[in-house]
């Protein structure tokens, strides 16, 4: 990442993160103009979802830059930071600068619909264990990687949202992650997820972590799973008390590794 972002996180960090304000916990509602003003205004640099880019660090995590105050946030958003890639907004009326801080709000996950349903201790339990979620998915960098990083997902979504993507059995496999066999011409199956193809070649990822790559042309069959990795029969395998606890972990997981972050020693980057 360019240097200059992590400037931009570091003055805004140096400059306004001491002091934890009374409204940093505020609970808001996801604003339809903040969201406009967001989308042509902020995403160019911190993308549609505030995870980041190349040219801006993320705004949804973070534990220094989510304690901003709402106001610290607006004189952000208004004045810029100068000496960075920063602009400042003049242009924006205080209304909108509102709206866009509760949007902002909303992608970190301050919003009125997100009430943690559950137990996260629990939920972490059944994660790791009951449910078997670790065998594919990594949580603050625990767990598998065969299946998305779950470490942010939870961030921006209310309960049902989230629950609603676990019971779904008709989801669809992002690229990356669907799961293929390939048999070779001498019989050898080898079963895992696609994570390069072209007309020509692929690369499969297998379950111990290895890549393999084929030159189709080699292969007596190449076929891709009709099911998705990821069972589809949880409203069976976890009661309802269960899947509220998951939903709760997965809900605060971009918190519990943001507090692990916070604990590490500082680098040199971080006195730059």
């Amino acid at each position: 990442m360019p240097r200059w972002v992590w400037a931009v996180c570091l003055c805004c960090a140096s400059a306004l993160a001491p002091c934890v304000a009374q409204d940093a916990g505020t609970r808001h509602a996801a604003s339809p103009a903040g969201k406009q003003i967001f989308s042509t205004t902020c995403a160019g640099c911190h993308g549609l979802d505030g995870r980041g880019s190349e040219r801006a660090p993320a705004i949804t995590s973070g534990i220094r830059i989510r304690r901003l105050s709402d106001k610290e946030l607006s004189k952000i958003i208004s004045n810029g930071i100068s000496g960075t890639g920063m602009p400042a907004f003049h242009t924006l009326s205080t209304t909108q600068v509102q709206s866009l801080v509760s949007y902002i709000r909303a992608l970190q996950g301050k919003t009125d619909s997100r009430v943690v349903p559950g137990d996260a201790a629990r939920g972490k339990e059944i994660f790791f264990g009951k449910g078997e979620c670790s065998s594919c998915h990594a949580v603050a960098g625990q767990g598998g990687f065969l299946g998305p990083d779950l470490t942010a997902y939870g961030a921006a979504s209310s309960a049902k949202q989230i629950q609603d993507a676990i019971l779904n059995s008709n989801r669809i496999v992002p690229p990356g992650y669907k799961s293929a066999v390939a048999t070779t011409r001498d019989g050898n199956t080898i079963e895992g997820v696609v994570r390069n193809e072209d007309n020509f070649s692929v690369q499969i990822q297998t379950q111990d972590g290895a890549f393999h790559f084929f030159q189709k042309s080699d292969l007596q069959k190449f076929e891709y799973s009709k099911q998705p990795l990821m069972p589809s029969n949880y409203a069976q395998r976890l009661s309802q008390d269960e899947l509220n606890d998951l939903v709760s972990f997965l809900m605060g997981a971009t918190s519990s590794r943001d507090e692990t972050t916070s604990k590490k020693a500082p680098t040199e980057d971080d006195a730059e």
